[in-house]
């Protein structure tokens, strides 16, 4: 099984030289860690030309909430509703904007839960209660190696984890 989404520069032309290559230690799924290599365009003109894996470009407002949901630390969240005050736009928005997320586990998207402190979605799917499979569950242990644990309703169990709110 694949550690991230796969993604290319600009379909059927090799990757740019300089872009930045980071190491992801965290794996997508519940297997073991293993390292992999993702390429993220930090530069106007590199993000420009950058399409996803299923050829659609990357809006400004996807990166933005990209960028900020990269800062959120490991063993915290943040609400959609934080994102949306950050860079703009609304929370459903952001939600559009992380489901879509072609750089996860680089751009950590399940660190983004509710505003009432839900788990939220996860890769289109939303909730413990409602709508709940595998995607869900993948969001809840994430959270959980991180350090970050919800009642059995689907609630952030207490505050600690706050990164904003």
């Amino acid at each position: 099984m694949p550690v991230a989404r796969t993604t290319t520069a600009v379909e059927g032309e090799a990757r740019p030289t300089n872009w930045k290559v980071v190491q992801i230690l965290s794996p997508v799924d519940d297997s073991d860690s293993q390292d992999c290599d993702m390429y993220y365009p930090t530069t106007s003109a590199l993000r420009s030309q950058f399409k996803t894996q299923a050829g659609k470009r990357v809006t400004q407002h996807q990166w933005d909430v990209y960028d900020f949901t990269r800062t959120i630390p490991i063993g915290k969240v943040a609400t959609y509703k934080d994102v949306c005050q950050a860079v703009g736009g609304s929370p459903r928005s952001v939600g559009g904007a992380l489901r879509a997320n072609p750089f996860a586990p680089f751009v950590p998207c399940h660190r983004v839960i509710a505003s009432s402190l839900f788990i939220g979605g996860f890769l289109g799917e939303w909730g413990k209660e409602h709508r709940t499979g595998t995607q869900c569950n993948r969001k809840l242990g994430l959270l959980a190696k991180e350090g970050v644990t919800f009642t059995e309703n689907g609630y952030l169990r207490g505050k600690e984890s706050l990164w904003m709110s």
